[in-house]
């Protein structure tokens, strides 16, 4: 699975471990920043990963700041994406199953290492399970464009 990965400062240890993972089980990842603990303003990385899935160059999107609120919110705006804030593997799951969400936001000061990879690994392998979910899903994507919004543009 091709997967775009991104980050700020505060995500960045986490990112990194979480990458290793992703190579590690033969996914293809796309490391989209940042690079380093060096303060970032993370819009500019959320709305990168956003963007690319919105876009489908990627199948799915990760993202991780210090409490995973701030991510969700920015690529949330994006037409498309349904990002999913998870803290846990139960809600990791089910993001998936009823929501088929496309991008998982974790917080990297508020998980562990071993609990993040864990939600990762059941993310990736939870597949949509369709039927009245895809209705459903469908209904958000329609409230989108009723309300007149597009996917944002950034530089």
């Amino acid at each position: 699975m091709k997967i775009a990965l991104g980050s700020d400062h505060a995500g960045f240890e986490l990112k990194e471990k979480i990458k290793e993972f992703l190579t590690s089980m033969g996914h293809q990842v796309e490391d989209m920043g940042c690079y380093s603990t060096d303060s970032v303003d993370y819009p500019v990385y959320g709305a990168k990963v956003a963007r690319v899935v919105a876009e489908n160059a990627v199948e799915r999107g990760i993202l991780v700041c210090g409490t995973g609120l701030g991510m969700s919110m920015v690529a949330n705006r994006f037409t498309g994406v349904r990002a999913a804030l998870c803290h846990e593997p139960f809600t990791a799951q089910m993001a998936r199953r009823h929501n088929n969400a496309n991008i998982l936001v974790l917080g990297g000061r508020v998980l562990g290492d071993a609990l993040a990879l864990e939600i990762v690994k059941v993310f990736l392998e939870t597949p949509f399970e369709g039927g009245r979910h895809a209705r459903r899903v469908e209904m958000i994507e329609n409230i989108v464009k009723e309300d007149g919004n597009e996917t944002p543009k950034t530089n």
